[in-house]
């Protein structure tokens, strides 16, 4: 990852380092470091033609969201017991935890799992154990949102989805990603009415500068009737559907570094400008491992390119805690936990 952060004020920079944090877009497959890929290959026999870290990291290797998947699907064949699976969510656990994130919803890709013969019930019970560990070990708290691969056919989305239904409490919500072109929302209509009427809380990803993305942003609005989306933020091109974002409180899950990887920038003046304007933008690592930025590093990355001050740094910290998937009881809590610190540090925002 390019240095982004080394221009931000030192006193922000710690500012951000201690901030507590939510994060809402990030990809539990994504968060599969060199060397937890390579020490589970080696636990479970696995020739994935390379021998240490350097070399794994050397694969790591991309320039558009279609290169970045070519790479990312293929490395998740090391991940075949429960236990890998729980020692993947403890990992990004303790990393986020370290950083100061308090509460995560992480996205989890079972049909890449169980389309390679991977049962859905091993990925699920091992990244609860993973969770469960992690809140009674290190303090933070996470939830799981389902995803659907939408190159995939509705048909395999729904199934999943009735594979889903006996693990309905370690579930906060369900969402879809993976390639856009020629896959868009109302594909999966039906799959996601499913899901409403079984009371879980809906999002979708809306990638950057993808063909046709005002008109799957608006799909996923309109026709779906997501409560958050993930990327979007080509919404700026139509001031209509953002009134109707933010009339509707609709959160949008952004990650500056990861879009500076798949496009031209990181579209710091697109997220800045929701913002600004009052609509509940968030900052996320979406996929650290392959991306290099973390939560900590996402913050600085946007803040140094945009000049953000400690009071917008602060705004996107409560959007996150505000548009997450929390009880009343405990979004107050976090958010208490949210202003002292910022009153500790004299920031208002």
């Amino acid at each position: 990852m390019t240095d982004t952060a080394a221009s931000t004020p030192t006193d922000l920079a710690a500012f951000i380092e201690g901030l507590p944090k939510c994060e809402l877009h990030v990809h539990l497959e994504g968060t599969l470091a060199p060397d937890l890929k390579l020490a589970l290959a080696q636990r479970n026999g696995l020739d994935i033609g390379q021998t240490t870290v350097e070399e794994v990291e050397a694969t790591y290797q991309f320039d558009s969201l279609t290169s970045f998947l070519a790479v990312y699907y293929p490395a998740m064949g090391v991940l075949v017991t429960a236990e890998d699976f729980s020692d993947l969510a403890y990992a990004y656990l303790a990393k986020a935890a370290s950083l100061g994130v308090r509460y995560v919803e992480m996205f989890f890709d079972p049909q890449a799992h169980t389309g390679r013969g991977v049962p859905f019930s091993t990925v699920i019970q091992g990244y609860r154990q993973g969770i469960v560990r992690a809140r009674a070990e290190l303090g933070i708290s996470g939830e799981l949102i389902l995803c659907f691969l939408r190159d995939l056919s509705a048909e395999f989305a729904m199934a999943t989805l009735m594979e889903a239904l006996p693990y309905k409490e370690w579930i906060i919500g369900i969402g879809l990603d993976s390639d856009e072109r020629g896959n868009p929302p109302s594909k999966f209509a039906a799959v996601f009415a499913r899901a409403r009427q079984e009371g879980w809380q809906l999002t979708m990803h809306c990638d950057i500068d993808q063909e046709g993305s005002i008109e799957h942003i608006r799909q996923a609005l309109q026709e779906i009737g997501v409560d958050r989306i993930d990327h979007g933020t080509n919404i700026v091109e139509s001031p209509a559907l953002v009134a109707e974002a933010k009339e509707r409180g609709v959160g949008f899950t952004c990650c500056p570094v990861s879009n500076s990887f798949v496009t031209a920038d990181m579209k710091a003046d697109e997220i800045v400008s929701l913002l600004r304007d009052g609509v509940r933008v968030t900052v996320n690592s979406d996929d650290p491992a392959y991306f290099g930025g973390y939560m900590t590093e996402n913050y600085a990355a946007l803040a140094a390119h945009a000049g953000l001050d400690a009071g917008e740094v602060l705004a996107l910290a409560r959007n996150a805690f505000e548009v997450a998937w929390l009880t009343p009881r405990a979004r107050d809590g976090y958010l208490a936990e949210l202003d002292a610190y910022a009153a500790r540090h004299g920031v208002t925002g």
